[in-house]
């Protein structure tokens, strides 16, 4: 049988791209320092730090800790950060048109947003996941304000309290999604 020019394009692609993913994940204890408090417990070999997921990690793209594919393990390749804040924030921030989002990095940003009735006025959001587990300090979100003067865009100042209620909609939107997730198993 012969395969038609497309599908031999293809098929080496493919074959890459299974490879650079399976490349990525690791089974090696974490050679970070003794002593250093990062975002796992910090010890030299804490195999629980190199885990992608953490422990209260959720099940993204069916990977991550609990999935049917590992045995439960939460071991190989997935989001290297909290599943539930990345899905949260996702949807706390849906009304807004996506400009990147980097699951490994654990990094969404959105594009302008100008609210329905209002034609002065924009927003841009950069939100970050900064942990593997589901803490409150596990994101941070920045927004960011422009009003129309004379023409052109210039940046105002963002109320402190509108990025404290983005965060707990991120953080109340996680905790659903876990306890949805814990009821349903």
């Amino acid at each position: 049988m012969r395969l038609t020019s497309i599908s031999a394009l293809l098929l080496p692609a493919a074959l890459f791209a299974g490879l650079a993913v399976a490349g990525c994940s690791s089974d090696k204890p974490n050679p970070t320092a003794p002593g250093y408090e990062g975002l796992g417990s910090g010890s030299a070999g804490d195999v629980s730090t190199s885990r992608m997921g953490g422990e209260d990690s959720g099940v993204i793209f069916g990977v991550g800790k609990g999935s049917k594919d590992q045995g439960g393990s939460g071991a190989g390749s997935g989001i290297g950060v909290n599943a539930f804040l990345w899905r949260g924030a996702l949807d706390t921030i849906s009304f807004m048109p996506l400009a990147s989002a980097d699951p490994f990095g654990g990094v969404i940003i959105t594009d302008w947003y100008t609210p329905p009735g209002t034609s002065g006025e924009r927003f841009k959001a950069t939100i970050y996941i900064l942990s593997r587990d589901l803490r409150s300090d596990g994101v941070r979100v920045n927004i960011f304000r422009q009003v129309l003067e004379n023409g052109q865009w210039v940046d105002a100042t963002v109320s402190e309290t509108t990025v404290a209620d983005i965060e707990n909609k991120v953080l109340a939107r996680a905790r659903r999604m876990r306890e949805q997730m814990q009821a349903s198993s």
